[in-house]
């Protein structure tokens, strides 16, 4: 498998995870909200369920939800509707950023939140299908085989690129936090990031990470 196309395919892979998605934007806004260890969490939650995106994808799941026009647009609204909701919520929550919020229930929950955005993004399940099949080789056989390692080298490789985002937020966040204007502007700048990413999920047609 370690070939000159199996090393294309990990260039195209970072080239395609450093551009800025719904992912990254989620994850960043989680480092910004409650610092860089809810930013790591929501980096592996996200990793977990774009591995099993992976696996789904390697059984032919993504293959249904394209061909899909209901499937399609029921996981893509669910999904806009979800980080909507999140967006709302903190927007009117009275949550001030102490200490005391980084607990292992909250971290559990931001774990699967994580989870739960990326298996609701239609735009993810539809990159196994249209950019890992490229780099499949049927002559080989073990179509099965090929497509999960693939897939779990852009899990790999996803966990190192928004694991840099994660830590580059919740560093600059530390900065903010210094700042009285922050603490004003931090729950509405948060749900903002949340709203926006939900309503990108739902109407954009990018397959963006």
């Amino acid at each position: 498998m370690i070939d000159p196309s199996f090393k294309i395919f990990v260039v195209a892979a970072l080239v395609l995870l450093v551009i800025p998605g719904p992912s990254v934007l989620y994850i960043t806004t989680r480092s910004i909200d409650q610092g860089r260890i809810a930013g790591l969490v929501s980096v592996f939650g996200n990793a977990l369920g774009t591995a099993i995106l992976a696996v789904a994808g390697a059984a032919g799941l993504t293959a249904i939800l394209a061909s899909s026009t209901l499937a399609f647009s029921v996981v893509k609204y669910l999904g806009g509707a979800y980080l909507i909701y999140l967006g709302i919520k903190r927007i009117f929550s009275n949550d001030v950023l102490t200490p005391t919020l980084v607990q292992r229930k909250k971290l559990l929950n931001i774990f699967f939140q994580g989870t739960f955005v990326a298996l609701l993004n239609p735009k993810t399940a539809l990159f196994f299908l249209a950019f890992l099949p490229q780099f499949v080789d049927a002559s080989r056989g073990y179509i099965w085989e090929q497509t999960l390692i693939l897939g779990f080298t852009l899990v790999g490789l996803g966990i190192c690129t928004d694991s840099i985002y994660a830590l580059l937020a919740g560093t600059f966040t530390n900065w903010l936090k210094q700042q009285d204007s922050f603490h004003m502007g931090q729950r509405y700048f948060s749900g903002g990031i949340y709203i926006a990413l939900g309503l990108y999920s739902a109407f954009s047609g990018s397959c963006k990470k």
